[in-house]
C-alpha cells in the first residue's frame, strides 16, 4: 500500500497504518470531518477518503 496527498493506493488499508496516519494529522491540528470509502463492488472498497479540516 502506497499513501500519496490523495489518499492510499493499491492494496489493502492496514487499520493500524490508517490509525497512525489519522493520529499524525490530529497532532498537526487537523480535525477529521468525514471518512468513507468508495465501492470497487461485491463489498471491497477501492480508496479511503478522509476529508478534514482546521482553524488557518
Amino acid at each position: 500500500m502506497k499513501y500519496t496527498p490523495g489518499g492510499f493506493l493499491g492494496g489493502k488499508v492496514k487499520e493500524e497504518d490508517f490509525d497512525d496516519l489519522l493520529n499524525s494529522y490530529g497532532i498537526e491540528g487537523w480535525e477529521l470531518v468525514s471518512c468513507f470509502d468508495t465501492s470497487y463492488g461485491q463489498g471491497q472498497s477501492r480508496e479511503v477518503i478522509a476529508v478534514f479540516k482546521r482553524k488557518v
